[in-house]
């Protein structure tokens, strides 16, 4: 009973996301096409609205829902380690037609079809777990 508010906006989340069709295949595929704006400009909000969050986050200003500070771990430099990140985020977001998150909005809409894709992303972040003391970090 004490997760029901994550449940919520989990919800409020998935509905905000399909009525501005992010989650559309045929959004994402105008936009690898570079013949539409719209997903640019979501994704483009929100990493100027991540960045305001991660300066608060850093400055002490917002923390979290019960009130502890947020520590942000400065990460590895790298450009490798991003580009070939991205570039396997980028095959799979391209090849599956949804990013991680709008996967599951889309099992909730009833596209069945997306099962396979959802079991392949998983799949890989097992694979990733069981191989990640090998990788380069």
């Amino acid at each position: 009973m004490k997760y029901i508010k994550f449940l919520l906006v989990g919800v409020l989340f998935g509905i905000t996301l399909s009525k501005a069709e992010v989650i559309s295949w045929y959004r994402i595929y105008e936009m690898f096409k570079l013949q539409s704006f719209h997903m640019y400009g979501v994704i483009g909000s929100a990493v100027v609205i991540g960045i305001f969050i991660m300066y608060f986050f850093k400055k002490g200003t917002l923390k979290t829902y019960e009130g502890e500070m947020i520590h942000v771990a400065p990460k590895k430099k790298g450009v490798y380690r991003n580009l070939i990140g991205g570039i396997i985020f980028g095959l799979g977001w391209a090849l599956g037609g949804t990013c991680p998150g709008p996967m599951y909005i889309l099992v909730g809409k009833g596209i069945i079809s997306i099962l396979v894709v959802l079991f392949g992303a998983h799949l890989g972040a097992f694979l990733y777990h069981a191989a990640k003391h090998r990788l380069p970090h």
